[in-house]
């Protein structure tokens, strides 16, 4: 977390560039660079979408060159929500930190510490889905535990016991449902935390910096995708949206 931590100190920054690209791959490839010369100065971390990427011909090598653009101080995330067995898994971290270069990554923690632990390597970033951004009918992250809470609760609490031991674990939490934003910092105070949901998804940004943040006023990554991509200039909504946020922060930055 050191690299994510001394950006965010040191640009008083917490938004988090989302990476989503459509369009015909040359559209995607200029608008890329674009996009990523544009917010630069504001991103706290990029976040790469895997599948977006993968869709495409050449994807690999296209999600190398944006990877590489991006300025070596700024952490990227590989959002790919793996999960899977521990041998497997850790063939995707090495495709994740080796070939693609990737700083963090987003998991499914459904099968459990094996497709978690292998992800914890020194330095790098391992985001755990507890509670998405997601609104379906039929929710495994909703569902009732007897002992109480909903497994979401479950996966966040695996997740902080993985932190302690291994370090670099965090969640992903969506900002569409405030009340389990701050649920889960309550269980989870020191842990950071991948917030999607801001945005085109609706998510209040306000009460998610109130019921989220760390007593530091730290801890979260906000972030915004579409709102960006679609932007005619990309850089002056970034700085608009790092303006809004620090305006919310509880402490001076």
């Amino acid at each position: 977390m050191e690299k994510l931590t001394q950006r965010t100190a040191h640009t008083h920054t917490l938004l988090c560039v989302g990476l989503d690209p459509i369009g015909d791959d040359a559209q995607v490839t200029r608008r890329l660079a674009e996009v990523i010369d544009q917010t630069s100065e504001y991103a706290a971390a990029f976040k790469t979408n895997l599948a977006f990427f993968l869709s495409r011909e050449n994807g690999v090598q296209l999600l190398r060159d944006t990877v590489q653009r991006i300025p070596e101080s700024i952490p990227v995330i590989l959002d790919g929500k793996f999960g899977d067995i521990a041998n497997t898994a850790d063939h995707y971290a090495r495709f994740a930190y080796d070939i693609i270069g990737a700083d963090g990554v987003t998991v499914n923690p459904y099968m459990g510490d094996d497709a978690i632990v292998p992800f914890a390597r020194p330095g790098k970033l391992v985001f755990v889905l507890a509670k998405t951004s997601n609104k379906p009918a039929h929710s495994l992250q909703d569902v009732a535990l007897t002992r109480g809470g909903y497994l979401s609760d479950c996966a966040a609490q695996v997740a902080r016991k993985l932190d302690e031991e291994h370090g670099g674990i965090g969640l992903v939490v969506g900002a569409t449902n405030a009340e389990a934003v701050a649920r889960l910092r309550a269980q989870s105070p020191e842990q950071w935390f991948l917030v999607p949901g801001v945005g085109a998804q609706g998510g209040d940004l306000a009460a998610t910096l109130r019921g989220g943040l760390r007593a530091d006023g730290s801890g979260l990554l906000i972030n915004t995708s579409r709102v960006l991509w679609q932007a005619a200039d990309a850089g002056a909504v970034a700085r608009q949206l790092v303006e809004q946020i620090n305006e919310l922060r509880p402490v001076a930055v």
